[in-house]
């Protein structure tokens, strides 16, 4: 972790080490991006803040080669309930006991110091990713070839300068990459604060194992029942309170009172956050983009907010590095027009599930709780909308994520595809059938091409006997023939090359075709 020196140049700058920016940084580094990673503080903050992901960001850590380090500090949710005031049920988040279309559960529970440090620690695996702590970034300005980065190194009060190709802001809700981009927000509609408590149990006590939503109008409160001995309370703040003292342990063992006692458990943390509903407006300006909480900050009665961050890490990751191979930067347009729409229903839905707990008006709560309980207990189901309009052929379940089956050989279906493109059949293709020029522009991808006769049902549900798999996983398009494929549109992620560097012979070499 050496400092910037005057004037290098790299790919990639990344601004923030929160979970985006490591994630980022971790995918553009398997792809062997030049990357280098800055962050103004001199470690991780060992502070908890997100306690869940679900079952796509495990399969990204999956793909990033960091499940399996990460498995024993997380575990499946027990789920979610919604409970009125007289403790009835209104809906709920069935417990995570099985895999999902994933492979793995649905929902986790975490301590994010825990689960940084091993992705921080991760980091040492890429050569091509240099990690700067105490760099502040005081100026950017762009030029045709690069942005020129001023850099304050903090722990020597000096100045140095950086220039990279491509600056990705993932410092949070406060970004200065943002601010530096001059660009608003959409208000979808929430803002509200909340004191949120985490503690660590000094004994065994009898709680719940579930997530739980109090809904009651006098004192919305949400219980999470994190990881070992540790939990969370968040309070909503209410007309009357005293913001300045409500930190204060006097102030919130009472609070804490129904559930435990101050000789059963130490405070870990106590602060107001204003959840918010915000969209960035523009993500991209030349050749600064935003990712995480500088691009959209969500309330978190989901526990999305992390899981955006890293979701816009794996779509961006690969289109940064396709444009620093050669691709048009036209591609990195379709980074925000793909995410926004997606987020979006994320954001929409955890402000819906937001109302619901954050009724005060009893006559509302009332007409809340009767709605509910005469349909019976409802289920919150994990979404998995398709992106918006981008790189995909927008037809069928192109733009969707798809799920992921085993093999006959027993691996994972993304175990098996490594970091690129794949074509994805039940029997093998004859390449020699497919229009030329999808031909040359997948084998200028370095698709992978696999075949498994046990992946029958999977492409039943597509509906499709060809699908086209993009390094996020999600659908670029399918076919149902390989004449079918001329339709595939790949120019934007393409190289532009040159009349006598364009690719000859484009069957697939024997590394890249493959069966289980």
């Amino acid at each position: 972790m050496s400092p910037v020196h005057n004037n290098p140049c790299c790919e990639v700058a990344i601004v923030g080490m929160g979970p985006t920016g490591v994630m980022l940084a971790h995918l553009l580094g398997a792809l062997g991006v030049d990357t280098v990673l800055m962050d103004r503080e001199p470690d991780l903050l060992n502070l908890p803040r997100a306690v869940h992901f679900d079952g796509e960001v495990m399969r990204i850590f999956q793909n990033a080669g960091l499940a399996d380090t990460l498995l024993p500090h997380v575990r499946a949710s027990q789920g979610m309930q919604y409970i009125n005031k007289q403790g009835q049920l209104l809906l709920e988040r069935k417990p995570a006991s099985a895999p999902g279309m994933h492979a793995w559960a649905n929902n986790y529970l975490f301590h994010q110091p825990d689960v940084e440090r091993i992705l921080r620690d991760g980091l040492a695996e890429h050569s091509s990713v240099k990690v700067c702590l105490q760099h502040e970034v005081v100026h950017l300005q762009q030029s045709t070839g690069g942005v020129d980065i001023q850099v304050q190194c903090l722990g020597k009060a000096s100045n140095q300068s950086l220039n990279a190709k491509w600056v990705v802001g993932c410092d949070g809700a406060r970004s200065k990459v943002r601010e530096h981009m001059n660009t608003g927000f959409d208000d979808l509609g929430l803002h509200q604060a909340w004191l949120v408590i985490d503690v660590a149990l000094l004994e065994d006590l009898v709680l719940p194992l579930a997530t739980v939503q109090y809904c009651n109008p006098a004192r919305p409160i949400t219980y999470v029942n994190v990881t070992g001995r540790r939990r969370r309370w968040e309070i909503m703040v209410m007309p009357g309170d005293d913001i300045e003292q409500m930190t204060q342990p006097s102030y919130i063992w009472p609070l804490l009172a129904p559930w435990i006692q101050p000789h059963q458990a130490q405070l870990v943390r106590t602060a107001i956050y204003t959840f918010h509903s915000l969209l960035t407006q523009n993500w991209r300006q030349g050749r600064l983009l935003l990712a995480g909480d500088s691009a959209h900050q969500t309330p978190p009665f989901l526990g999305q907010g992390m899981c955006a961050g890293i979701r816009d890490a794996a779509n961006l990751a690969w289109k940064l590095h396709r444009v620093c191979r050669g691709a048009t930067d036209a591609l990195l347009d379709t980074y925000a027009r793909e995410r926004m729409p997606h987020v979006s229903d994320f954001i929409a839905t955890a402000v819906k599930l937001g109302n619901i707990i954050q009724s005060t008006d009893p006559v509302v709560a009332a007409q809340r709780d009767q709605q509910f309980l005469a349909q019976g207990p409802q289920e919150i189901v994990n979404l998995s909308p398709a992106l918006g309009p981008g790189f995909h052929s927008g037809q069928g379940v192109s733009g969707q994520i798809t799920a992921q089956p085993r093999l006959s050989d027993g691996r994972l279906l993304d175990d098996a595809l490594g970091l690129g493109f794949a074509v994805i059949s039940a029997h093998a293709i004859d390449t020699a059938r497919v229009p030329a020029q999808a031909l040359s522009d997948l084998t200028a991808l370095g698709t992978l091409w696999l075949h498994d006769p046990l992946l029958s049902p999977w492409l039943q549900v597509l509906g499709a006997q060809l699908v086209l798999l993009r390094p996020d996983r999600y659908v670029f398009a399918t076919a149902n023939s390989v004449q079918e494929m001329a339709q595939w549109d790949l120019s934007l992620a393409t190289p532009n090359h040159s009349p006598h560097s364009r690719p000859t012979s484009p069957t697939p070499s024997p590394n890249q075709e493959t069966h289980a």
